[in-house]
């Protein structure tokens, strides 16, 4: 996989992880991988410690850490003797908003479920759905599950005041990083 000082270019490093060489970069510009060695030509090198590091950093990704979070992660690992209580309270905080996002989830199946239900086979010119979606507030964001259960108690979608539809729109709801935020809250 590398050359005989067992450093290796980015293009292995990216074959041998399935990581894609763009990922690397960023996440070496987003600090979470230390800068390589380059060789006499300029090329980034890579060792084992890089590895081990994507490693982590692909896991944690998976899991839907955000880039903050991994960096969080990865500096406890780096500088800290007994990183534990910090790194569960990293992963407790995470694990509390991938429960928001579950419910979520569920609240705009049932919103889905419901409307797809009212649409039925009709052939005519009014679509629930797409009056639905026209009916949506720009920038609205999702409400609380207790919201959706009022508004399901209600006769659902159709019958919803804008607050109280959810916007169908997951991807608008994301943070810069991907991992959608359930509400803001203080992270101390």
């Amino acid at each position: 996989m590398g050359t005989a000082s067992g450093r290796f270019a980015i293009g292995t490093l990216s074959k041998g992880t399935g990581c894609k060489v763009e990922t690397i970069r960023y996440y070496e510009r987003s600090g979470l991988l230390p800068a390589p060695a380059r060789s006499p030509g300029g090329y980034r090198l890579y060792g084992t410690e890089h590895l081990k590091r994507l490693a982590f950093v692909r896991r944690a990704r998976s899991l839907g850490f955000s880039i903050d979070e991994v960096r969080r992660l990865l500096d406890l690992a780096d500088h800290h003797r007994r990183p534990c209580a910090e790194a569960r309270r990293v992963a407790a905080s995470h694990l509390e908003d991938v429960r928001a996002r579950i419910a979520d989830l569920k609240v705009m199946e049932r919103v889905l479920k419901d409307t797809v239900a009212r649409c039925g086979q009709g052939t005519g010119p009014h679509c629930p759905l797409i009056e639905a979606l026209y009916r949506e507030e720009p920038g609205a964001g999702p409400p609380d599950v207790s919201d959706a259960a009022r508004t399901r108690a209600r006769g659902g979608l159709a019958r919803a005041t804008p607050a109280q539809r959810p916007s169908l729109s997951y991807a608008s709801r994301r943070s810069p990083h991907g991992v959608r935020r359930a509400r803001s809250r203080s992270r101390s």
